[in-house]
């Protein structure tokens, strides 16, 4: 679709944590697992849109879950039901559809992507754990755990604490950076493929304006556009931070 995006109308909102909303919008629109949406609810500023992923998505509406970090995330929060908003999107490359036994491991606001990543993967009929950690409570536990084969929800710690990753054959992440870069580095030693979803500032979502450019193994590139899923390697390669 177009930039100018679509208006649509919210059907639900509510804080399910600590500053955590979780708002659902009625749009003809239908979202791929790992996709974002630029939304808008004001006429001036903030001047852009904010990037959020999608939670989940049905036939004639689409789930977000988000944080509220900002002016823009403030006035997304205080949004009643039927209340109008623009949505932009869907926007970038989500998951790829992989074969075998996968891992989802997220962190934070990561989790949110991959409660729809899981869920499509085990519509296919697929084995999919889902190990998510979350600061300091559990948000939408009935919905994550129904999301996956098995699904491990932390509180507080290290995600990675005990993984073993060579039970899989592939594995998605998306979350803190140090977080990935760790799960990134397990899959590596293990031999199997991983895959991250990442996080950056967005004007456009549609890769005119460079303000998401990241850094890859095989160049810069453009976060909304080439992403915001990209191979493991390409983030987290073996030797980008060994000093030449």
């Amino acid at each position: 679709m177009g930039v100018e995006g679509t208006e649509g109308n919210v059907l639900s909102i509510q804080e399910v944590g600590e500053e955590i909303v979780h708002l659902t919008v009625a749009t003809p629109t239908t979202p791929k697992p790992g996709q974002f949406y630029l939304l808008r609810a004001w006429q001036e500023a903030p001047l852009l849109g904010r990037p959020i992923s999608v939670f989940d998505y049905s036939e004639g509406k689409v789930e977000f879950v988000f944080k509220v970090v900002g002016k823009g995330t403030e006035i997304l929060a205080k949004l009643k039901v039927n209340d109008k908003l623009q949505l932009q999107g869907p926007f970038g490359n989500g998951f790829p559809e992989v074969e075998g036994k996968i891992l989802l491991v997220g962190g934070g606001l990561g989790n949110a992507p991959l409660h729809a990543t899981a869920k499509a993967l085990k519509a296919r009929g697929q084995e999919v754990d889902l190990r998510l950690g979350f600061a300091e409570k559990v948000y939408l536990e009935e919905e994550f755990n129904q999301a996956a084969t098995i699904t491990q929800l932390m509180v507080g710690g290290l995600v990675t604490d005990g993984l073993n990753i060579r039970d899989y054959d592939v594995v998605f992440t998306c979350g803190p950076h140090p977080m990935m870069e760790a799960v990134v580095k397990m899959a590596r030693e293990a031999g199997i493929p991983s895959y991250v979803s990442i996080e950056k500032r967005m004007a456009c979502g549609i890769g005119a304006c460079l303000v998401c450019t990241c850094k890859t193994k095989s160049g810069n590139k453009k976060t909304c556009k080439d992403g915001p899923v990209f191979e493991g390697e390409e983030i987290f390669y073996e030797d980008k931070y060994q000093i030449s």
